[in-house]
């Protein structure tokens, strides 16, 4: 754990806009970043797992390790993954590569990168790249430290989509705001 932390904390040195955060996100919002998830949910993605805290929530919830697929950046966190999660899916690739390597049809996009410091082009990037591969009736999951959505609303409508806000998440370092986003 001490190990994970130091690699957290040397990511965030080298690249804090990348990892935005001092801490890796707590286990109290994995729970609420993966509570509509569970063991019939099917096949879900995470953008920018990190550490994995996320995917510890997602795979405690009750989603099989051969139904989650990792996109992570990070060369370092990327092998940390693949030691932790022999039986998950992790491709160290930039979550807008998914449409290439996952299937439509999709129950879930949980997200832990730090869209909110990204330039808009990038987030709807990202977020359009994540409904490629949803179902019709998928959900897209992302956290920020802010206390709005990280898409304008003219972006929701561009996009056609819509949000829906859930509790902050207060046992955070920093406190989060987890928003849910699904076709309108």
């Amino acid at each position: 754990m001490a190990n994970e932390a130091m690699l957290f904390l040397r990511q965030f040195i080298s690249n804090p806009l990348q990892v935005s955060s001092v801490a890796p996100s707590s286990r109290w919002l994995a729970r609420a970043m993966a509570q509509s998830l569970g063991p019939t949910s099917g096949r879900v993605v995470e953008f920018g797992p990190g550490t994995g805290v996320l995917t510890q929530g997602i795979l405690a919830a009750g989603v099989a390790a051969k139904d989650l697929t990792l996109f992570e950046m990070s060369p370092d966190f990327t092998k940390l993954l693949r030691q932790k999660f022999p039986d998950v899916t992790v491709h160290n690739a930039p979550a807008q590569s998914a449409v290439t390597s996952v299937q439509p049809g999709v129950s879930a996009v949980i997200s832990g990168l730090p869209l909110l410091s990204m330039p808009l082009a990038v987030r709807e990037s990202i977020v359009k790249a994540a409904f490629d591969i949803l179902a019709p009736d998928g959900v897209y999951v992302q956290f920020t430290y802010g206390s709005k959505p990280p898409l304008s609303l003219e972006q929701l409508a561009q996009l056609g989509l819509k949000v829906s806000e859930r509790p902050k998440v207060w046992l955070n370092i920093p406190p989060a705001r987890v928003f849910h986003f699904r076709r309108a």
